[in-house]
């Protein structure tokens, strides 16, 4: 039997997928698997008329349902780890249109000053791999996604699935609004403002609401640590620092890292006042621990 949150979760990862066909195929769709429809929709999206229509379904339906639709009825992370992603990095599926890959491709450069790796499907795929195994091995292996919410983002069959996906996972989704506002499910996502900011802005805005979301705010102190344990000169050591200060997660084992580093870092050690600003951030930490 499936729980109140499986149902949820199952509903809002079948229905971007679902809601990505023509209106015909939704409700052959439906039929097929004997749940209603209907000719009178006053509903606004597509999305909205399919979570309407699958809510009363039993748990068999619905996982048979979210099966055909390719939604796992227990969705979680593979134990693979592709070669695409960066060690010590927070890894970030960056859904897009394929016209917008150079956009994409300078985001991704971007995240790197933040310990973020972007993964690019038009960019990272290897020729000689199957495109959409890839993409699933990406989905399947990400911390969280960020659509760039581009006009005709929407329309894209392609998009929509990578959402479907990803709340499927239950993974934190950051929208970015270049043009198009969330829609559906994609709504109730935290969003940001994109047009006319640059990538490097962008780039720290996302930084920003991982370091504080409660799904990925570990993982994110956890990467900017690793950041600062390799500072190779004095002013990356300063800034690394600075990212540190920003993060909401914090544990022993980082302190323990933090304090290693300092000794063992002559970039961290030597660099002007920061042994003592560590010193007092670790100390203000203690407290809280």
């Amino acid at each position: 039997m499936l729980t109140a949150s499986q149902r949820v979760k199952m509903i809002t990862a079948i229905a971007p997928l679902l809601a990505a066909e023509e209106w015909s195929v939704i409700d052959l769709t439906l039929r097929q698997f004997k749940l209603p429809t209907t000719d009178f929709w006053d509903g606004n999206t597509k999305d909205g008329y399919v979570v309407q229509m699958v809510t009363d379904a039993d748990d068999e339906t619905l996982t048979e349902l979210a099966g055909h639709l390719g939604v796992e009825s227990t969705p979680r992370a593979s134990s693979i780890m592709p070669s695409f992603w960066l060690d010590s990095h927070l890894r970030l599926f960056v859904s897009h249109l394929a016209k917008r890959k150079k956009d994409a491709a300078l985001l991704q450069r971007g995240l790197l000053a933040y310990q973020i790796s972007g993964f690019i499907a038009h960019k990272d795929i290897e020729p000689t791999k199957k495109w959409q195994d890839e993409i699933e091995l990406a989905l399947s292996t990400a911390d969280a996604l960020v659509a760039m919410l581009t006009p005709g983002f929407h329309e894209s069959k392609w998009t929509d699935q990578e959402i479907g996906f990803a709340m499927g996972r239950s993974l934190p989704i950051l929208s970015i609004r270049l043009g198009e506002d969330p829609y559906g499910f994609l709504a109730r996502e935290q969003a940001i403002q994109g047009v006319g900011v640059t990538e490097d802005k962008l780039a720290r805005a996302i930084f920003g609401v991982f370091a504080k979301n409660k799904q990925t705010q570990k993982r994110m102190a956890q990467s900017v640590v690793s950041r600062f344990v390799g500072s190779n000169t004095f002013a990356s050591a300063k800034e690394n620092f600075a990212l540190i200060e920003k993060t909401e997660y914090w544990d022993g084992q980082l302190s323990t890292l933090v304090k290693k580093a300092v000794k063992e870092n002559n970039q961290i050690s030597d660099a002007w006042y920061l042994p003592d600003k560590v010193k007092a951030f670790l100390k203000t930490k203690a407290t809280k621990e």
